[in-house]
């Protein structure tokens, strides 16, 4: 699963890069389908990944304001910090809570670990499918969504 969660992370890089290239208003402008602008879906791919993975551990959910990242280079710096404070984490024994019952705050059902994980890592191409949608409607190639030929490191699957 690990994996998973590294591909998307380097893809979403990849959509940072690419994001550069763009205009200010670009990034903000509402858009059809998904939530959005291309600024707040990337927003919004970090904000659910990280109030899920903090479920996980049973850690109360933070309410982060869009207003207060309302920049790509503060959209990037966010995204960074909460993959360095979720990392090691991911990497270390998630296979023996991988059947534990998770309940979140926001949810009145009750998930497994696994169920989690695997929603978090769909969420996320979910919306980078429709970055890429915007890519062309801009007339830009968007960023590749192949896994295969991609570096990922981890050796860590489960």
């Amino acid at each position: 699963m690990i994996k998973f969660f590294e591909y998307n992370w380097q893809v979403r890089d990849e959509w940072f890069e690419w994001c550069n290239e763009l205009s200010s208003d670009d990034l903000v402008k509402e858009r059809t389908g998904g939530v959005g602008s291309i600024l707040y879906t990337l927003f919004h791919i970090i904000d659910v990944e990280y109030s899920w993975l903090r479920g996980i551990r049973g850690m109360d959910d933070v309410i982060v304001q869009y207003t207060e990242y309302n920049s790509l280079g503060k959209v990037k710096l966010l995204s960074d910090q909460y993959r360095k404070e979720f990392n090691s984490f991911l990497k270390s024994g998630l296979e023996e809570i991988k059947d534990e019952k998770i309940k979140v705050a926001w949810d009145n059902e009750l998930y497994t670990v696994d169920e989690i994980l695997h929603h978090i890592v769909a969420h996320e191409i979910h919306h980078i499918g429709q970055l890429s949608v915007w890519a062309r409607e801009l007339g830009k190639s968007p960023v590749s969504a192949n896994f295969i030929g991609r570096k990922i490191t981890s050796t860590m699957d489960f």
